[in-house]
């Protein structure tokens, strides 16, 4: 099948390997412009424009489609399907209606559920038992499209949005290549019960608040590894903290219960959480023992949120 493709991060990219290992013909890939990035803050190929150029694919980076030239652009390829998985950019009506079978849409969550720009952190933070990929027919709403084919998983005890990702990637990969096999699909239209919007994430909501539940605060802090990291307030300065998991005690939320090589176990609203991995402002992510050998905590001391 003619494919064009449009993505940008790493999700993306595993998707645009998949197409091209199955054989199909990518004739042009679409992705945001190049980002600075790193210490010197130069620019920086998005992940999908990597694997595009690895495989001698024609990569456009067009800073909109509402362009006409971009729309001739993408008219010009003569495309039997456009495949789009967090590209970042709108798709305009015309160019949603330009490929024979229109414009697929590889989503990270259980449609209706979770549309929009953050699934996966959206359904670590709800306490979601499952997630999964949607591949959905696109139109001018915001992951409305009806749906062709889904996937469902359960969410381990464990999962952080890296390790979720990685899975959600993967299993991406895997259904678009069996979707575009397999064309047309009947299409599922989206029930009007169970929509929830998964709003993108704000740096602010990274801040604990300790009068919530160990069992909360466990999930807020999975879902913002590895991105912003759950962030905490002690003597002054702000402390990430990366892995804990709930674990029975209690107290002022917020005061350190007990300290060992293994832990440090906080107070929560209900119950307790026993961190063992945490990353000072300007320092490296640390499991607690080494950690405490440069910052030592005590018990009856206290972790506030950030101002």
């Amino acid at each position: 099948m003619k494919v064009i493709f449009a993505g940008t991060p790493e999700f993306a990219a595993q998707a645009l390997a998949a197409i091209i290992a199955a054989g199909h013909e990518v004739a042009l890939v679409l992705t945001q412009p190049d980002r600075p990035a790193g210490r010197g803050m130069a620019l920086q190929p998005s992940a999908v424009k990597q694997v595009a150029l690895a495989n001698g694919i024609e990569v456009f980076q067009p800073a909109t489609l509402k362009a006409a030239e971009a729309q001739a652009k993408v008219a010009a390829v003569g495309a039997e399907v456009m495949v789009v998985a967090a590209y970042g950019l709108i798709l305009p009506q015309a160019v949603l209606d330009l490929p024979r079978f229109g414009c697929l849409n590889i989503h990270a969550s259980l449609l209706p559920r979770w549309r929009g720009a953050a699934p996966i952190q959206r359904a670590l933070l709800a306490g979601d038992s499952e997630t999964g990929v949607c591949i959905m027919q696109m139109e001018a709403g915001l992951d409305t499209g009806p749906v062709l084919l889904r996937e469902a998983f359960p969410i381990a005890a464990d999962d952080t949005t890296a390790t979720l990702h990685d899975k959600l990637a993967a299993c991406g990969a895997r259904l678009i290549v069996d979707a575009l096999g397999r064309l047309p699909l009947p299409a599922e239209i989206q029930p009007a019960d169970g929509v929830t919007y998964a709003h993108k994430i704000e740096k602010a909501e990274a801040a604990i608040d300790w009068s919530k539940s160990a069992d909360e605060l466990d999930r807020h802090i999975r879902a913002f590894n590895p991105f912003p990291g759950a962030q905490a307030t002690f003597a002054g300065q702000t402390v990430k903290l990366w892995a804990a998991q709930p674990v029975a005690g209690s107290g002022e939320p917020g005061s350190i219960l007990t300290v060992d090589r293994r832990s440090v176990v906080i107070a929560c609203g209900a119950g307790a959480l026993a961190v063992s991995e945490l990353q000072k402002a300007g320092g490296k992510r640390l499991p607690v023992q080494q950690f405490l050998a440069g910052h030592p905590l005590q018990p009856g001391e206290r972790f506030s949120a950030p101002d």
